[in-house]
This record gives structure tokens, sequence and C-alpha cells, in this order.
């Protein structure tokens, strides 16, 4: 199995949200392996394009985004919880995110220094409360920073303006070099969102979480896979766990060696289809653990070829019921993932 990374695409969509920034800079979401593309697939062509401030998750991603980084800046968006994770954020350079009181008492026990202040405007999730923000331990801080995130950035929906307010406000009261409110969907808002820095998470890898980025963002992965059997089915026989496809006439059917272990879910069934030279396969029946069955009638295709899964994000969720990111994060690691 094959997971092509279409590095152009990668490189292009960033100078686009950067470009869409206005005179904002974009940074660059890393987090979960780069959303399941590989950081070290990722990373350097970000990089290269322009890209200088990373964010991941948690502090166990860390090295594997600075072996690829050098005088970039790595932000760790879950904090500090405890000494251990200061120690180590003092160790490695990566800059801690504060997230609430407690957070910040352990960082300025730590020695304090550079860091970075997430308040939540409504999204509830990680972030100190606006009313915290006044705080002696905040505001003794030494904030690169502010940070907030937004609850429905791909909607038009009024939590947007309502934040964008309540963000205004934190900012008027918190000495931070820079401020930072919009994820991918949030550039397409406007400049009222940009602020100094916008990160961008989905739309790098491809994905398109509102209709202003239809047509600025490219596909950036493409998954292939090998035919690993054909076989000839009569009218009458079943196909896959719990006989859910029937064949109503002869049909040759191809066995392509993927499955749900690689993030290819059994939702994809339902409408899905690989191609193989410009012919559509349909999905038949339920997809196994490492095998999806598919309707070659119409193609020539043989054992050992590889047919290719379109993994277009909007296209891709339309197909699956998946999110745009689930789509990417659940993406297995027996890929080889080329680029």
């Amino acid at each position: 199995m094959r997971l092509r990374i279409d590095r152009d695409a990668l490189a292009g969509n960033w100078r686009t949200l950067d470009r869409l920034s206005g005179t904002a800079t974009a940074g660059a979401a890393v987090k979960a392996d780069a959303y399941g593309l590989g950081v070290e697939h990722v990373v350097p062509v970000l990089r290269e394009a322009g890209a200088r401030q990373f964010f991941v998750a948690h502090w166990s991603e860390v090295a594997d985004v600075l072996a690829h980084t050098s005088g970039e800046s790595t932000a760790v968006l879950h904090g500090v919880a405890n000494a251990e994770e200061a120690a180590y954020a003092k160790a490695t350079g990566a800059i801690p995110v504060i997230n609430s009181l407690a957070q910040a008492q352990v960082w300025h026990a730590a020695g304090g220094g550079t860091c970075h202040v997430m308040v939540d405007t409504g999204i509830n999730r990680l972030g100190l409360s606006p009313d915290e923000i006044g705080s002696a331990e905040v505001q003794s801080l030494e904030v690169d920073t502010l940070l907030s995130h937004l609850a429905s950035a791909d909607e038009d929906s009024p939590k947007n303006d309502q934040q964008l307010r309540s963000f205004r406000e934190v900012v008027a009261t918190l000495p931070a070099r820079q401020a930072s409110l919009a994820n991918s969907a949030g550039i397409a808002l406007g400049p009222d969102y940009h602020f100094d820095l916008t990160r961008p998470g989905l739309a790098l890898y491809g994905g398109v979480p509102r209709p202003e980025l239809d047509g600025e963002i490219k596909s950036v992965a493409e998954i292939e896979a090998a035919v690993l059997q054909v076989r000839n089915l009569a009218a009458g026989d079943t196909v896959g766990y719990n006989a859910k496809w029937t064949a109503k006439e002869p049909t040759r059917i191809a066995i392509i060696s993927l499955g749900y272990a690689d993030g290819i879910l059994r939702s994809w069934g339902n409408s899905g289809a690989l191609h193989h030279a410009g012919t559509v396969l349909p999905i038949l029946g339920r997809i196994s653990m490492d095998m999806i069955a598919v309707d070659c009638t119409k193609s020539d295709v043989t054992e050992g070829d590889f047919c290719s899964l379109f993994y277009g994000l909007p296209q891709a969720a339309e197909k699956s019921g998946l999110s745009q990111y689930e789509l990417l994060t659940v993406l297995g690691q027996r890929f080889d993932r080329t680029s």
C-alpha cells in the first residue's frame, strides 16, 4: 500500500493560506503526525515553503518535529502538566501553551520563560477563562503568543463574532508579542480574524472547511493498493462478511490489499469506489480489516496491479460519511508514505 503525498500541493497550500492570512503570518499545525501524513514528509516541505511556527498537541510529538527543524518555533498545545514536562520544555526549547492557572504555576515554579497562553472564548475546551487573564500568575508570564480557538468557523454562525469580540477584549488586557485566533476555516472568515498569526491545519493537507477555500486548496494525499486476487462470480454468489452483496449476474471482482485497519472504514462501502486506469471499481460488500472487494467487470485489472482511492478530502467525506479531519487522522501505519 502506498500513500502518495503531493509535496508541491502541500507547499502550495501553505503559501495560499499565508497569502490569504493578509498581514498575518501562517504557522502550521502538525499534530497527530502531521494529521496522519507523517511529520518526516510534511515538516521539511512546510519549512521550505516558509513556515516558521509549528504546533503539536503532546510532548511526545516534539522530538519528531525537532528532528526536521532548525531554529523554528515548536509549541505544545496541551501545555505543562507537571515539573517533568516543564523540564523537557526547557531542555528542548519547545514552547508550552499555558491553559490554566495550575499550568501557569507549574511554569513559574520551573523558572518561567517564554510561553504561549490559550484563552477559551467559547469552545470550552482547553484554555484560561477570560476572567482569569487578570490574575497575577498570568500577568507575570512572559507571553509570546496569546491564542484562542474558534468553535464554529466552518459555519456562518454568530458564535464567530462572539468569540472575536471576546478575544479582542482579552488581547487588550494581556501583554503578548502577537495574537492568534484563526484556524484554516478562520482564515477564510477574513482579516478581522487574522491578527498576527494564523494556525492552519486541515487546509494544509487538502481539507476545504469553507466554500471560500474551494479552488484555492489542492488535494495532497492519494492512496494506492495492490490487487491480491481476481475471481469470477456467478449470479447468486455473495461477497464478504454477512453476505451483504449478491451478484445479480456474472461478475468479475478484485480483492484489494486495503481495509479498515488502514483507516478505510466500513462506511466507505456505502458508495465508495477505487479506480484503475480511469475505470471506476465500485466497492462490494463489507470492507474487511485488510481487504476490500471491488467490481472489476469493466476493467482489465489483474493481480499485482495497483488501484487508487481518490482522497480529495471534500469528496471523500461525502462518499464515506467521515469528517475531513477523520479521513486523515485514521490512516494506518502500514502505508508506504512517499512524497
